[in-house]
């Protein structure tokens, strides 16, 4: 186990950096955030990621493992929660892994979607994207500068962008964690920045993250800017990026994970919850207040994306509103 919650063991860092190889997780990359437990099995490839909340490990996708040792892997870490007394609560599962976890009996509910484009079919050529080239023509000729950047060469300038970028979300806003990335950390040197700068000054920034399995490429991560930056600075960020990783042979971006989005009752695993379905139906509808879903999803969708793939939620035993406001306290949304 860490040592702290800000340094993992170096130890811990390899085990999941070799995990990864394994992973079809478009987000398993943010298995390595700070704060992250670790559990490993004896004889078994591969690494389950969790955070102690209550009385649940709550995990971050399911076992980052070759499919000869998953299902072992997690039988060992089911093991590990019982002579914790603790539940399981597993968050960001793909199809594989819900229908997995649902023949192991665990309650498992789509809790969202997932977007992707591939770099080999992707264009902004067309009517349907109209309005999106106009606004990168106009950052463009706002004098916008992007570049792909050294980390540590802006760390002051990227924590004013921080920090101005959360204020101006409100004064109880919190910055969300786990189930989105970070700057810093084990992944830094991994992690690729593209930086917008105005005038010579740094306004805005995207990260982007390695992604393996079956579709390789990178994962459209952190995104911030100033308050007062003009409209298609994120944007003209982005396409910088694409421009950048098709020429490099990527297959795929992935935009990411947004919950209460891509919901389609085909995509539910049998035996999942009625009540877990209406409460994150309930969320799609209204909850713009716990997560902004809708402004999420019409960023994404701007883009055209080829692949939406849902993603699930696994109660061990029957769900409740407790194992949910524990998933929300881990991720810093209350």
């Amino acid at each position: 186990m860490p040592s702290t919650p800000e340094v993992p063991e170096a130890p811990e860092v390899s085990d999941v950096l070799d995990a990864l190889e394994y992973s079809d997780n478009p987000s398993g990359f943010l298995a390595l955030n700070t704060g992250n437990d670790v559990f490993t099995a004896p004889g078994l490839r591969g690494a389950v990621v969790y955070r102690t909340a209550g009385r649940h490990l709550v995990q971050f996708a399911g076992p980052l493992a070759p499919d000869a040792d998953y299902e072992a892997l997690l039988a060992r870490f089911t093991d590990f929660a019982a002579e914790r007394r603790k539940r399981i609560l597993a968050v960001q599962l793909q199809r594989a892994d819900a229908d997995i976890y649902a023949g192991r009996g665990f309650t498992v509910n789509q809790i969202g979607a997932s977007y992707a484009i591939d770099l080999k079919r992707f264009t902004l050529r067309g009517s349907r994207f109209v309005k999106l080239r106009n606004k990168i023509s106009r950052a463009r000729r706002s004098g916008l500068v992007v570049e792909e950047a050294e980390p540590a060469r802006w760390a002051r300038e990227l924590d004013s962008i921080d920090a101005q970028w959360l204020r101006a979300k409100g004064r109880h806003t919190k910055e969300l964690n786990f189930l989105v990335g970070e700057r810093g950390g084990a992944g830094d040197a991994r992690r690729r920045l593209f930086l917008g700068r105005l005038d010579g000054t740094p306004v805005a920034y995207i990260t982007y993250v390695p992604v393996h399995g079956s579709r390789p490429g990178w994962l459209h991560d952190l995104t911030r800017r100033r308050p007062e930056v003009p409209p298609g600075v994120m944007e003209t960020i982005n396409v910088t990026a694409i421009e950048r990783f098709t020429e490099e042979g990527a297959a795929w971006l992935h935009l990411g994970f947004t919950p209460f989005t891509g919901l389609d009752e085909q995509c539910e695993t049998p035996g999942s919850s009625p009540l877990v379905r209406r409460l994150v139906g309930f969320l799609a509808a209204h909850g713009e207040a716990v997560y902004p879903a809708a402004t999420q999803l019409a960023y994404k969708e701007k883009w055209g994306p080829h692949t939406v793939l849902p993603e699930y939620i696994a109660f061990q035993g029957r769900p409740g509103p407790g194992a949910v406001w524990q998933l929300m306290r881990t991720a810093n949304a209350v």
